[in-house]
Protein backbone atom coordinates (compact mmCIF):
# COMPACT_ATOMS: atom_id res chain seq x y z
CA UNK A 1 0.00 0.00 0.00
CA UNK A 2 1.41 3.66 -0.78
CA UNK A 3 2.24 5.84 1.75
CA UNK A 4 4.51 8.15 0.75
CA UNK A 5 1.82 10.47 -0.32
CA UNK A 6 3.82 13.50 0.46
CA UNK A 7 5.45 13.79 -2.41
CA UNK A 8 2.61 14.59 -4.20
CA UNK A 9 1.68 17.74 -2.79
CA UNK A 10 4.32 20.45 -4.44
CA UNK A 11 4.26 22.71 -2.14
CA UNK A 12 5.57 20.12 0.65
CA UNK A 13 8.40 19.43 -1.08
CA UNK A 14 9.73 22.17 -2.22
CA UNK A 15 13.65 22.53 -1.56
CA UNK A 16 13.85 25.72 -1.68
CA UNK A 17 11.47 26.95 0.56
CA UNK A 18 11.00 23.53 3.22
CA UNK A 19 7.61 24.36 5.05
CA UNK A 20 6.26 22.55 8.22
CA UNK A 21 2.64 22.93 7.47
CA UNK A 22 0.41 22.78 10.46
CA UNK A 23 -2.89 24.84 9.25
CA UNK A 24 -4.81 22.11 7.50
CA UNK A 25 -7.77 22.74 9.54
CA UNK A 26 -7.77 26.11 7.73
CA UNK A 27 -6.86 24.49 4.30
CA UNK A 28 -5.46 21.61 3.29
CA UNK A 29 -2.51 21.52 0.57
CA UNK A 30 -3.04 20.43 -3.02
CA UNK A 31 -1.68 17.50 -4.77
CA UNK A 32 -0.90 17.21 -7.96
CA UNK A 33 -3.60 14.97 -9.41
CA UNK A 34 -6.10 18.13 -8.29
CA UNK A 35 -4.09 20.82 -9.83
CA UNK A 36 -3.60 18.89 -13.28
CA UNK A 37 -7.22 18.31 -13.52
CA UNK A 38 -7.86 22.22 -12.75
CA UNK A 39 -5.35 22.72 -15.82
CA UNK A 40 -6.95 20.02 -17.73
CA UNK A 41 -10.14 21.74 -17.79
CA UNK A 42 -8.87 25.24 -18.76
CA UNK A 43 -7.10 23.44 -21.43
CA UNK A 44 -9.42 21.10 -22.63
CA UNK A 45 -12.52 21.60 -21.66
CA UNK A 46 -13.32 25.06 -20.85
CA UNK A 47 -17.13 26.07 -21.61
CA UNK A 48 -20.63 27.39 -19.92
CA UNK A 49 -22.27 24.01 -19.50
CA UNK A 50 -25.82 23.69 -19.50
CA UNK A 51 -26.55 26.24 -21.94
CA UNK A 52 -24.28 25.10 -24.95
CA UNK A 53 -25.58 22.67 -27.49
CA UNK A 54 -21.65 21.94 -29.15
CA UNK A 55 -19.71 19.18 -27.91
CA UNK A 56 -17.39 21.42 -25.58
CA UNK A 57 -20.27 22.87 -23.85
CA UNK A 58 -21.73 19.09 -23.29
CA UNK A 59 -18.60 18.12 -22.25
CA UNK A 60 -18.32 20.63 -19.55
CA UNK A 61 -22.02 19.35 -18.49
CA UNK A 62 -20.69 15.86 -18.33
CA UNK A 63 -18.19 16.65 -16.07
CA UNK A 64 -19.86 18.91 -13.88
CA UNK A 65 -22.75 16.44 -13.21
CA UNK A 66 -20.29 13.50 -12.61
CA UNK A 67 -18.42 15.85 -9.92
CA UNK A 68 -22.01 15.88 -8.21
CA UNK A 69 -22.53 12.23 -8.81
CA UNK A 70 -19.13 11.97 -6.90
CA UNK A 71 -19.93 13.83 -4.14
CA UNK A 72 -23.35 12.43 -3.94
CA UNK A 73 -21.54 9.18 -3.38
CA UNK A 74 -18.73 10.36 -0.77
CA UNK A 75 -21.24 11.16 1.67
CA UNK A 76 -24.10 8.52 0.15
CA UNK A 77 -26.59 10.90 -0.78
CA UNK A 78 -29.34 9.42 -1.52
CA UNK A 79 -29.83 11.12 -4.97
CA UNK A 80 -27.50 13.33 -7.24
CA UNK A 81 -29.73 16.39 -7.25
CA UNK A 82 -29.74 16.54 -3.43
CA UNK A 83 -25.86 17.69 -4.02
CA UNK A 84 -25.85 21.52 -4.47
CA UNK A 85 -22.52 23.23 -5.00
CA UNK A 86 -21.62 26.56 -3.25
CA UNK A 87 -18.91 28.57 -2.61
CA UNK A 88 -18.22 26.66 0.90
CA UNK A 89 -19.43 25.98 4.08
CA UNK A 90 -20.36 29.52 5.10
CA UNK A 91 -22.60 30.13 1.79
CA UNK A 92 -24.37 26.85 2.41
CA UNK A 93 -25.63 27.45 6.32
CA UNK A 94 -26.96 30.96 4.96
CA UNK A 95 -28.55 29.22 2.42
CA UNK A 96 -30.35 27.33 4.51
CA UNK A 97 -30.82 30.21 6.44
CA UNK A 98 -32.19 32.68 4.37
CA UNK A 99 -34.46 30.02 2.57
CA UNK A 100 -35.69 27.32 5.19
CA UNK A 101 -35.23 29.87 8.25
CA UNK A 102 -36.72 33.05 6.51
CA UNK A 103 -39.24 30.54 6.00
CA UNK A 104 -40.07 28.34 8.61
CA UNK A 105 -39.06 29.92 11.56
CA UNK A 106 -42.00 32.32 13.47
CA UNK A 107 -41.57 34.05 16.60
CA UNK A 108 -40.86 32.02 20.04
CA UNK A 109 -39.69 29.57 18.46
CA UNK A 110 -36.00 28.13 19.17
CA UNK A 111 -32.56 27.83 17.34
CA UNK A 112 -30.53 25.56 18.82
CA UNK A 113 -26.42 25.36 18.28
CA UNK A 114 -23.22 24.74 20.45
CA UNK A 115 -20.72 26.80 22.28
CA UNK A 116 -18.19 24.53 19.62
CA UNK A 117 -19.56 26.46 16.79
CA UNK A 118 -17.68 28.23 13.97
CA UNK A 119 -19.32 31.68 13.32
CA UNK A 120 -20.44 30.38 10.15
CA UNK A 121 -22.92 28.23 12.33
CA UNK A 122 -23.76 31.10 14.54
CA UNK A 123 -24.48 33.94 12.86
CA UNK A 124 -26.97 33.17 10.08
CA UNK A 125 -28.68 31.98 13.28
CA UNK A 126 -28.19 35.03 15.52
CA UNK A 127 -29.96 36.95 12.21
CA UNK A 128 -32.98 34.90 11.88
CA UNK A 129 -33.75 34.62 15.88
CA UNK A 130 -33.50 38.93 15.82
CA UNK A 131 -35.59 38.74 12.94
CA UNK A 132 -38.23 36.36 13.76
CA UNK A 133 -38.26 37.06 17.00
CA UNK A 134 -37.00 34.10 18.02
CA UNK A 135 -34.60 32.34 20.97
CA UNK A 136 -31.42 31.18 19.62
CA UNK A 137 -29.79 28.68 22.21
CA UNK A 138 -26.74 27.06 22.79
CA UNK A 139 -25.52 23.94 24.54
CA UNK A 140 -22.17 23.83 26.34
CA UNK A 141 -19.79 21.18 27.07
CA UNK A 142 -17.85 19.82 29.82
CA UNK A 143 -14.07 20.39 30.37
CA UNK A 144 -13.27 17.58 27.77
CA UNK A 145 -15.28 19.68 25.09
CA UNK A 146 -18.02 16.82 25.17
CA UNK A 147 -21.82 17.59 24.59
CA UNK A 148 -23.85 15.83 27.33
CA UNK A 149 -26.65 13.94 26.53
CA UNK A 150 -28.31 16.04 29.76
CA UNK A 151 -27.35 18.82 27.32
CA UNK A 152 -28.91 17.62 24.42
CA UNK A 153 -32.19 16.61 26.07
CA UNK A 154 -32.76 19.76 28.06
CA UNK A 155 -31.58 22.06 25.30
CA UNK A 156 -33.70 20.56 22.57
CA UNK A 157 -37.60 20.91 23.19
CA UNK A 158 -40.63 20.77 21.63
CA UNK A 159 -40.15 24.77 20.51
CA UNK A 160 -37.80 23.90 18.87
CA UNK A 161 -37.27 24.26 15.13
CA UNK A 162 -33.87 24.11 13.79
CA UNK A 163 -30.59 22.10 15.25
CA UNK A 164 -27.28 23.59 13.54
CA UNK A 165 -24.42 21.34 15.10
CA UNK A 166 -20.94 21.36 14.05
CA UNK A 167 -19.26 17.89 13.46
CA UNK A 168 -16.10 18.56 14.51
CA UNK A 169 -14.88 21.83 16.47
CA UNK A 170 -12.43 23.67 14.30
CA UNK A 171 -10.49 24.40 18.06
CA UNK A 172 -10.84 21.63 20.01
CA UNK A 173 -10.71 18.66 17.53
CA UNK A 174 -13.82 16.84 19.51
CA UNK A 175 -16.56 14.76 17.30
CA UNK A 176 -20.28 16.02 18.68
CA UNK A 177 -22.54 13.26 19.31
CA UNK A 178 -24.25 13.89 16.16
CA UNK A 179 -26.42 11.12 16.41
CA UNK A 180 -28.14 11.33 19.53
CA UNK A 181 -28.32 15.47 18.50
CA UNK A 182 -30.25 14.57 15.23
CA UNK A 183 -32.09 12.05 17.00
CA UNK A 184 -33.09 14.28 19.52
CA UNK A 185 -34.31 16.88 17.17
CA UNK A 186 -36.13 14.89 15.03
CA UNK A 187 -38.00 13.34 18.15
CA UNK A 188 -39.78 16.88 18.68
CA UNK A 189 -39.91 17.97 15.12
CA UNK A 190 -36.97 19.90 14.11
CA UNK A 191 -35.01 19.65 11.54
CA UNK A 192 -31.32 18.42 11.71
CA UNK A 193 -27.87 20.68 10.22
CA UNK A 194 -24.54 19.40 10.58
CA UNK A 195 -21.65 21.73 9.65
CA UNK A 196 -18.98 19.06 8.06
CA UNK A 197 -16.53 21.64 7.58
CA UNK A 198 -13.88 19.78 9.81
CA UNK A 199 -15.60 16.76 9.26
CA UNK A 200 -15.75 15.38 5.94
CA UNK A 201 -11.94 15.71 5.27
CA UNK A 202 -11.09 13.17 8.50
CA UNK A 203 -13.89 11.22 8.62
CA UNK A 204 -16.10 8.87 6.33
CA UNK A 205 -19.18 10.43 6.33
CA UNK A 206 -23.10 8.57 5.56
CA UNK A 207 -25.78 11.44 5.77
CA UNK A 208 -28.86 8.38 5.41
CA UNK A 209 -27.05 6.43 8.66
CA UNK A 210 -27.45 10.12 10.15
CA UNK A 211 -29.92 11.10 8.96
CA UNK A 212 -29.75 14.74 9.01
CA UNK A 213 -31.45 17.08 7.06
CA UNK A 214 -28.52 18.78 5.80
CA UNK A 215 -24.96 18.59 5.43
CA UNK A 216 -22.53 21.37 4.53
CA UNK A 217 -19.04 21.38 3.66
CA UNK A 218 -15.63 22.53 1.91
CA UNK A 219 -13.83 21.69 -1.19
CA UNK A 220 -10.56 23.61 0.27
CA UNK A 221 -9.89 21.74 3.59
CA UNK A 222 -10.24 18.56 1.72
CA UNK A 223 -7.24 18.65 -1.26
CA UNK A 224 -10.22 21.09 -3.73
CA UNK A 225 -9.34 24.69 -4.71
CA UNK A 226 -11.19 27.18 -2.35
CA UNK A 227 -14.74 28.71 -3.90
CA UNK A 228 -16.26 24.92 -4.40
CA UNK A 229 -18.88 23.68 -1.36
CA UNK A 230 -21.52 21.50 -0.98
CA UNK A 231 -24.72 21.61 0.97
CA UNK A 232 -26.76 18.34 0.86
CA UNK A 233 -30.30 18.59 1.53
CA UNK A 234 -33.05 15.57 1.52
CA UNK A 235 -34.81 16.31 -1.18
CA UNK A 236 -38.22 16.56 0.49
CA UNK A 237 -37.12 19.60 2.23
CA UNK A 238 -35.35 20.88 -0.55
CA UNK A 239 -38.22 21.01 -3.38
CA UNK A 240 -40.13 22.66 -0.41
CA UNK A 241 -37.53 25.74 -0.26
CA UNK A 242 -37.38 28.91 -2.31
CA UNK A 243 -34.27 29.83 -4.22
CA UNK A 244 -32.08 31.65 -2.42
CA UNK A 245 -30.23 33.40 -5.25
CA UNK A 246 -32.01 34.75 -8.47
CA UNK A 247 -30.65 34.64 -12.16
CA UNK A 248 -29.66 32.52 -14.76
CA UNK A 249 -29.54 28.60 -14.72
CA UNK A 250 -31.99 28.32 -11.96
CA UNK A 251 -35.19 29.23 -13.69
CA UNK A 252 -37.78 27.06 -15.93
CA UNK A 253 -39.62 29.95 -17.90
CA UNK A 254 -39.26 34.35 -16.93
CA UNK A 255 -42.26 36.37 -18.10
CA UNK A 256 -42.03 39.88 -17.83
CA UNK A 257 -43.78 39.84 -14.29
CA UNK A 258 -43.38 36.51 -13.09
CA UNK A 259 -41.10 33.13 -13.37
CA UNK A 260 -40.93 29.36 -12.47
CA UNK A 261 -37.55 27.63 -10.80
CA UNK A 262 -36.36 24.45 -12.42
CA UNK A 263 -35.96 21.34 -10.44
CA UNK A 264 -33.35 20.59 -8.37
CA UNK A 265 -30.52 20.77 -8.56
CA UNK A 266 -30.90 23.64 -10.44
CA UNK A 267 -33.26 26.05 -8.72
CA UNK A 268 -30.04 26.77 -6.02
CA UNK A 269 -27.45 27.34 -8.70
CA UNK A 270 -27.93 30.57 -9.75
CA UNK A 271 -25.60 31.64 -12.59
CA UNK A 272 -22.56 30.28 -13.77
CA UNK A 273 -20.96 27.79 -11.77
CA UNK A 274 -17.49 26.77 -10.52
CA UNK A 275 -17.20 23.87 -13.23
CA UNK A 276 -13.35 23.72 -12.84
CA UNK A 277 -13.96 23.61 -8.97
CA UNK A 278 -16.68 21.23 -8.89
CA UNK A 279 -14.63 18.85 -11.25
CA UNK A 280 -10.92 19.33 -8.80
CA UNK A 281 -13.74 18.42 -6.23
CA UNK A 282 -14.17 15.09 -7.70
CA UNK A 283 -10.33 15.04 -8.34
CA UNK A 284 -9.83 15.19 -4.56
CA UNK A 285 -12.92 12.55 -3.60
CA UNK A 286 -10.76 10.47 -5.99
CA UNK A 287 -7.66 11.55 -3.89
CA UNK A 288 -8.75 10.42 -0.44
CA UNK A 289 -10.11 7.52 -1.10
CA UNK A 290 -6.96 5.85 -2.50
CA UNK A 291 -5.88 7.36 0.83
CA UNK A 292 -8.70 5.57 2.66
CA UNK A 293 -9.90 7.07 6.02
CA UNK A 294 -9.14 4.06 7.90
CA UNK A 295 -5.56 5.58 7.21
CA UNK A 296 -5.90 9.21 7.13
CA UNK A 297 -7.29 8.55 11.41
CA UNK A 298 -4.77 6.25 11.68
CA UNK A 299 -2.17 8.59 10.94
CA UNK A 300 -3.72 11.57 12.37
CA UNK A 301 -3.90 9.34 15.98
CA UNK A 302 -0.38 9.00 15.70
CA UNK A 303 0.57 12.33 15.19
CA UNK A 304 -1.47 13.88 17.95
CA UNK A 305 -0.28 11.44 20.49
CA UNK A 306 3.63 12.48 19.88
CA UNK A 307 2.45 16.08 19.65
CA UNK A 308 0.14 15.67 23.35
CA UNK A 309 2.93 13.91 24.72
CA UNK A 310 5.53 16.46 24.09
CA UNK A 311 3.70 19.11 24.78
CA UNK A 312 2.34 17.93 28.47
CA UNK A 313 6.25 17.62 29.63
CA UNK A 314 6.56 21.65 29.08
CA UNK A 315 5.17 23.13 32.50
CA UNK A 316 4.33 26.25 30.56
CA UNK A 317 2.01 24.48 28.17
CA UNK A 318 -1.76 24.78 28.24
CA UNK A 319 -3.68 22.52 26.04
CA UNK A 320 -7.84 22.66 25.73
CA UNK A 321 -9.81 20.01 25.56
CA UNK A 322 -9.75 16.15 26.15
CA UNK A 323 -6.29 14.72 27.95
CA UNK A 324 -6.94 12.13 25.17
CA UNK A 325 -5.34 12.46 22.08
CA UNK A 326 -7.44 9.96 19.83
CA UNK A 327 -10.80 12.80 20.67
CA UNK A 328 -8.61 15.36 19.54
CA UNK A 329 -9.44 14.63 15.26
CA UNK A 330 -6.05 16.15 14.27
CA UNK A 331 -6.75 19.42 15.98
CA UNK A 332 -4.60 21.07 18.72
CA UNK A 333 -5.02 24.14 20.85
CA UNK A 334 -2.79 25.70 23.05
CA UNK A 335 -1.03 28.17 25.01
CA UNK A 336 2.45 29.12 26.22
CA UNK A 337 2.68 30.68 29.35
CA UNK A 338 3.44 34.73 29.02
CA UNK A 339 3.17 34.43 25.27
CA UNK A 340 1.03 35.82 22.93
CA UNK A 341 -0.47 33.41 20.28
CA UNK A 342 0.49 35.74 17.28
CA UNK A 343 4.12 35.72 18.65
CA UNK A 344 4.48 32.15 19.12
CA UNK A 345 3.33 32.05 15.29
CA UNK A 346 5.60 34.44 14.20
CA UNK A 347 8.51 32.89 16.03
CA UNK A 348 8.18 29.65 15.23
CA UNK A 349 7.74 30.46 11.23
CA UNK A 350 10.80 33.11 11.43
CA UNK A 351 12.60 30.42 13.04
CA UNK A 352 11.64 27.85 11.82
CA UNK A 353 9.21 28.04 8.74
CA UNK A 354 6.57 26.43 11.08
CA UNK A 355 3.05 27.15 9.69
CA UNK A 356 0.80 26.73 12.67
CA UNK A 357 -2.56 29.29 13.43
CA UNK A 358 -2.94 32.05 15.95
CA UNK A 359 -5.96 33.79 17.20
CA UNK A 360 -9.49 32.98 18.10
CA UNK A 361 -9.97 30.46 15.09
CA UNK A 362 -13.30 32.24 14.33
CA UNK A 363 -15.26 30.65 17.65
CA UNK A 364 -15.44 34.10 19.72
CA UNK A 365 -17.98 32.44 21.93
CA UNK A 366 -15.74 28.91 22.50
CA UNK A 367 -12.53 30.69 23.41
CA UNK A 368 -14.47 32.92 25.72
CA UNK A 369 -16.33 29.90 27.42
CA UNK A 370 -12.91 28.48 27.60
CA UNK A 371 -11.80 31.79 29.01
CA UNK A 372 -8.78 32.22 26.94
CA UNK A 373 -8.51 35.41 24.25
CA UNK A 374 -6.92 33.04 21.76
CA UNK A 375 -5.00 30.10 21.48
CA UNK A 376 -2.07 28.67 19.07
CA UNK A 377 -3.75 26.15 16.85
CA UNK A 378 -2.08 23.06 15.47
CA UNK A 379 -3.73 20.93 13.17
CA UNK A 380 -2.81 17.70 11.06
CA UNK A 381 -3.44 15.85 7.74
CA UNK A 382 -2.74 12.76 6.40
CA UNK A 383 0.26 14.18 4.92
CA UNK A 384 2.44 15.33 7.77
CA UNK A 385 4.83 13.16 9.45
CA UNK A 386 6.62 12.34 12.73
CA UNK A 387 9.80 15.11 11.65
CA UNK A 388 6.79 17.68 11.43
CA UNK A 389 5.85 17.31 14.74
CA UNK A 390 9.30 16.91 16.53
CA UNK A 391 10.11 20.22 14.57
CA UNK A 392 7.28 22.32 15.81
CA UNK A 393 8.01 20.55 19.10
CA UNK A 394 11.67 21.76 18.61
CA UNK A 395 10.50 25.02 17.78
CA UNK A 396 7.98 24.98 20.49
CA UNK A 397 10.37 24.79 23.26
CA UNK A 398 12.61 27.79 21.83
CA UNK A 399 9.76 30.20 21.91
CA UNK A 400 10.17 31.67 25.54
CA UNK A 401 14.08 31.54 25.36
CA UNK A 402 13.59 34.09 22.03
CA UNK A 403 11.88 36.58 23.87
CA UNK A 404 13.96 36.02 27.22
CA UNK A 405 12.04 34.35 29.30
CA UNK A 406 13.15 31.82 31.74
CA UNK A 407 12.37 28.09 30.10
Amino acid sequence: MKTNFRQDFPILNDEANPVVYLDSAATTQKPLSVIKSLENYYTSQNANPLRGLYKLSATATSEYEQARHSVAQFINANEDCEIIFTRNTTESLNLIAYTYGMENIQEGDEIVISILEHHSNILPWQMIAKLKKATLKYMYINDEGIISDEEIQTKITPKTKIVSITQVSNVLGVATPLKAIIKKAHEVGAIAIVDGAQGAPHMATDVQDLDCDFYAFSGHKMLAPMGIGVLYGKKSILEQMPPFLRGGEMIETVSEQDATFAPLPEKFEAGTPNVSGAIALKAAIEYINQVGFSYIEQQEEKLMKIAMEELSKLPYITIYGSPDYKKHKGVLSFNIQDIHPHDVSSLVDYHGNIALRAGNHCAHPLLKYLNAQSTNRISFYFYNTKEDVYQFIEQIKKVRSYLGYDV
